[in-house]
């Protein structure tokens, strides 16, 4: 079979080379891979800046956003031959800490998780991939362009359930939601805003294209002004932030209507430097009652919701979120430089 591989720490070093067929073992599935997403996880581990290979060799299958068909599964292991499946990214360390005890290993609190394509563990970017079946969800037979959104989708799933569960903390009965940012992340955010009946409200630099389209067909509200003049205007409950942008994080900090929830998805870039008035920020938040929250990552229960979340949606409008699709032969071009807002999936 061929796989996508690179040596962590090396830039330069990625390619697809031919590798001997997997064999499942203890159970395992053995998965015929169909395509694996490409994010900027996967192209600062390209290009040197992170990643670590399985312990004993310096090399690493790339590959955290998963989608594949089961060719071969062990009697009551809950699979079939021809299922369509994700593969969960994380496992829990192995000593266990209390939270990767309990399943919740997206909040391990020592680090000594593992990562499928990222930390320890070869990834999904290969023709053949086993998994436990304890760590693979199934999939809808109509999402078999598109499952390979199961991973951001996973992590928006989260998102979601964390505002929900920090609103839970009194009486909370959101009804508009800003999201920042319209690329995939901040559009499947809309759209598991839109499955739950929320006034959906989507913020986002361009004025034409495709973005503003997108968002208009969830039933959405799309808005490409000052940030803070959307906010006055649209006054949200809740505010997930998807861009990492110095100035609209600050500005969803306090942006929220009196017992709000803030969600940050977005990773910022250290270095840049901008001047906010923390102490407004701080005062807004304390005598709004309001909350912050981060999240990344997700575990099992996050898969599922995913899984239900893509089954309920359209498959065009899904697919619309990939910008472009190479396959495993000229993989390379899915790592050059890409901007935030376009999805490369490679076909396997």
């Amino acid at each position: 079979m061929r796989a996508l591989t690179v040596r962590p720490g090396r830039k330069n070093s990625l390619e697809a080379r031919e590798l001997p067929d997997p064999s499942p073992a203890n159970g395992e599935l053995l998965v015929r891979g169909l395509a694996v997403g490409v994010c900027g996880t996967d192209r600062e581990i390209a290009n040197g800046e992170y990643g670590w290979a399985p312990p004993g060799r310096d090399w690493l299958v790339l590959g955290h956003e998963s989608l594949g068909r089961v060719e071969r599964a062990a009697p009551g292991s809950g699979f079939s031959a021809g299922d369509l499946v994700a593969g969960v990214v994380r496992r829990p360390d192995p000593v266990p800490c209390g939270a990767c005890a309990h399943g919740e290993f997206d909040m391990c609190r020592n680090g000594r998780y593992t990562e499928r394509g990222i930390k320890e563990i070869d990834g999904y970017g290969a023709q053949l991939w086993c998994v436990e079946p304890g760590y693979a969800v199934k999939l809808q037979p109509s999402l078999e362009r598109v499952g390979v959104l199961m991973e951001p989708t996973s992590v928006v799933a989260k998102a979601w359930e964390q505002v929900e569960r920090v609103g839970g903390r009194s009486w909370f009965e959101p009804r508009r939601v800003l999201v920042t940012g319209a690329g995939p992340i901040g559009l499947l955010a809309a759209l598991l805003g839109t499955q739950r009946g929320l006034d959906v409200h989507v913020l986002d630099r361009v004025t034409d294209g495709p973005k503003p389209r997108l968002v208009r067909d969830l039933g959405a509200t799309y808005h490409s002004g000052d940030v803070a003049q959307v906010i006055d205007k649209v006054c949200p409950d809740v505010i997930v932030e998807a861009t990492g942008a110095g100035s609209l994080v600050f500005a969803a900090l306090s942006g929220t209507a009196s017992y709000g929830v803030v969600c940050l998805t977005g990773v910022s870039p250290a270095g840049r430097r901008l001047s906010v008035d923390a102490g407004l920020i701080n005062r807004d938040i304390v005598l709004q009652n309001d909350a912050v929250v981060g999240s990344v990552n997700a575990n099992l229960q996050h898969y599922r919701q995913a899984a239900d979340a893509l089954g309920k949606a359209d498959p065009a409008w899904l697919e619309r979120l990939i910008t472009r699709r190479v396959p495993l032969e000229r993989a390379v071009e899915a790592f050059q430089p890409q901007p935030d807002d376009v999805k490369v999936v490679i076909d396997l």
